[in-house]
């Protein structure tokens, strides 16, 4: 998924950082990146945290960054 990846750029960050907040392999992590692989719901909930965005913005449901108020 293109705007996770950009994201994680953004922040300069590696995918085996991603991968480690995530406590998941960094293949794994990869392979969402790249849309090989689904992302569970808990996982994308837990990059909308990490990114203070929503998960609308992450799914391109939206080009509003900024996260939902809890």
């Amino acid at each position: 998924m293109e705007r996770i990846r950009n994201l994680r750029e953004d922040a300069d960050m590696t995918q085996q950082q991603m991968a480690d907040l995530l406590h998941i392999n960094r293949r794994t992590y990869s392979s969402y990146e790249t849309g090989v692989r689904g992302i569970p719901v808990d996982i994308l909930c837990d990059i909308a945290d990490i990114f203070n965005t929503s998960t609308d913005y992450l799914l391109g449901r939206t080009n509003n960054k900024k996260a939902y108020l809890k």
